[in-house]
């Protein structure tokens, strides 16, 4: 579908320099429209709306932003739509993307035409402009591969390091890329591809490896998303499945943070440009699944049943990132603590979900998110 396929707002908006935002109406995606919106920019959305529940995100920003906020439904494989969408735009930040390793392993060629042709096309039309048009990508700390090599032991729930640098540091940039599973792949192939294009073509790119990011409007599944789908299965009664032991860590950031650091790269676009940094929570907020599950437990004042199966392929067991150099020179602040955080987003679910659940207590939500 090509722009001129949707609304007469989506040529109002583009004649205005939008910053575009591919899958816009997704998770990060959408919270990073309502900021620069809020912010008075004007925001095009590009998205397929594959994913369950993005659909109420879009129609919850064109409400919030009637005048601020357009969209154009397509897919980042469609070279011919990506172009339309592209030639405008003030910046892009490239959020689309298949986002579950599972999905990958059983159908890895559209993983593949959406990760790597899809970002490939993002990239070749702000190439063929002609302009220093910058692109904000969102890549993963799976380019780091299963790291295997890094020497765990177990202590309360968590694994951790026994190299205390990487305890009271984390993963660094300058760690071998190395690709596992065939999202490991795509994710790890378009990374590249967005940084040398700041290279081969000058245009002004800059990677974000990611680690856990949740927060509000997460439609979290059993493939990705695993705190809002912890809370929302949690918060409905129903059991959570454990893949491996429960002790493997991650650091986890909530999204305004997030949001933040990519509105940054965009500003300080001079000094990232070409760069990647990888962006998380850190050591202060790195936490394991069976820690996650107690803090829930307490948010809502009883037990959450779990089932506990075998490890699935490319797991990391311990993942925690170095944020020294995005916090440096992003300029970014100290992160949203996790306990205050994860409790804010089990309020926002249930509000969004328009009902209290069974056996939970409000006065408890209340006093854990005070923390």
């Amino acid at each position: 579908m090509t722009a001129s396929d949707t609304s007469a707002a989506a040529p109002a908006v583009l004649r205005r320099r939008p910053i575009l935002v591919t899958g816009g109406a997704g998770f990060i995606g959408s919270n990073l429209v309502d900021r620069f919106a809020s912010e008075g920019h004007d925001v095009l959305i590009y998205d397929a709306l594959a994913r369950s529940g993005v659909d109420r995100n879009l129609e919850w920003l064109k409400k919030r932003h009637p005048d601020k906020v357009s969209a154009v439904i397509g897919d980042v494989r469609d070279e011919a739509s990506v172009t339309d969408v592209v030639r405008d735009a003030q910046a892009v930040f490239h959020m689309a993307a298949q986002v579950a390793v599972t999905t990958s392993l059983v159908n890895p060629r559209e993983d593949f035409e959406i990760n790597v042709r899809g970002t490939l096309n993002v990239l070749d039309a702000l190439r063929q402009r002609g302009e220093r048009v910058p692109l904000i990508f969102a890549s993963t700390n799976k380019v780091y591969g299963d790291l295997a090599d890094v020497e765990l032991e177990k202590t309360n729930d968590a694994y951790k390091p026994r190299d205390p640098r990487v305890r009271n540091s984390g993963i660094g940039e300058g760690r071998p890329l190395d690709f596992h599973t065939p999202y490991g792949c795509s994710k790890g192939a378009a990374d590249q591809y967005v940084l040398d294009y700041a290279r081969s073509f000058g245009i002004p790119t800059c990677v974000m490896r990611m680690s856990c990011i949740y927060g509000q409007r997460q439609m979290g599944t059993e493939d990705q998303g695993w705190v809002a789908h912890f809370l929302i299965r949690a918060l409905q009664g129903e059991p959570i499945t454990i893949y491996g032991d429960g002790c493997q860590v991650r650091d986890v950031l909530d999204i305004s943070d997030a949001v933040s650091a990519y509105a940054s790269a965009w500003r300080r676009i001079d000094a990232a440009q070409g760069r990647a940094f990888n962006l998380g929570g850190g050591p202060s907020n790195a936490i394991s699944l069976r820690q996650l599950l107690t803090h829930i437990e307490e948010v809502i004042g009883r037990p959450v049943e779990t089932i506990y199966d075998d490890w699935r392929a490319g797991d990391q067991r311990y993942y925690v990132s170095d944020t020294s150099l995005a916090t440096r020179e992003l300029g970014l602040k100290q992160p949203v603590n996790w306990l205050k955080g994860v409790a804010a987003l089990a309020r926002w679910l249930q509000e969004e979900h328009g009902r209290s659940p069974s056996g939970s207590s409000p006065s408890r939500l209340h006093k854990a998110e005070a923390l």
